[in-house]
């Protein structure tokens, strides 16, 4: 089948098609094929890793989600109330499809960073506090000390950068608690 004749049936369908390729391979495996599959997968480093618990709060590094839909998928996955830690972004990044859960779920954004504009923008009328900080000790040390009773902080940048080396630098300044 062509190109042509693949856009024309629309982008639904196209997708539709796709997503069900897949699926019906995985119907025709057994459980213990699947359970195999999914044991040999490994686990990406920075990416919702426990840290520690400490005061009573789940410490989550999240360093590599460095996109908004990463960070997304992240705020779905966690309970809230939570201490979100995001980095500056100098992009113009559009965050609207994190704001239901934002609203929903965090009680403190800690914005990292120097061009904290965007954040502000988008988050000030919907999180009860947020505070910016110019390093990852100065993030960690404002989530210890979080005016709201949050059980999680999760570093989740949802914009680039070095995700393994500020990831790195959350789970040594948590450390240091």
């Amino acid at each position: 089948m062509s190109i042509e004749q693949l856009a024309k049936q629309g982008r639904d369908r196209l997708y539709g098609g796709l997503a069900s390729a897949p699926s019906a391979r995985l119907r025709q495996m057994r459980d213990s094929a699947l359970r195999s599959c999914f044991a040999r997968m490994e686990e990406t480093p920075g990416r919702m890793e426990h840290v520690a618990t400490i005061h009573g709060k789940e410490y989550i590094n999240d360093a590599a989600a460095a996109s908004v839909n990463a960070t997304l998928y992240t705020m779905q996955s966690l309970a809230g109330p939570l201490v979100w830690i995001a980095f500056a972004d100098d992009g113009g990044a559009d965050y609207s499809p994190l704001r239901p859960l934002v609203l929903r779920k965090v009680g403190m954004l800690i914005c990292v960073g120097e061009r904290n504009e965007g954040l502000h923008r988008a988050f000030d009328t919907l999180v009860p506090a947020i505070a910016d900080a110019q390093s990852i000790a100065d993030a960690v040390a404002m989530a210890d000390r979080c005016p709201i009773d949050c059980a999680k902080v999760v570093l989740s940048p949802a914009t680039g950068g070095a995700a393994r080396e500020t990831g790195r630098q959350f789970v040594h300044q948590v450390n240091e608690l």
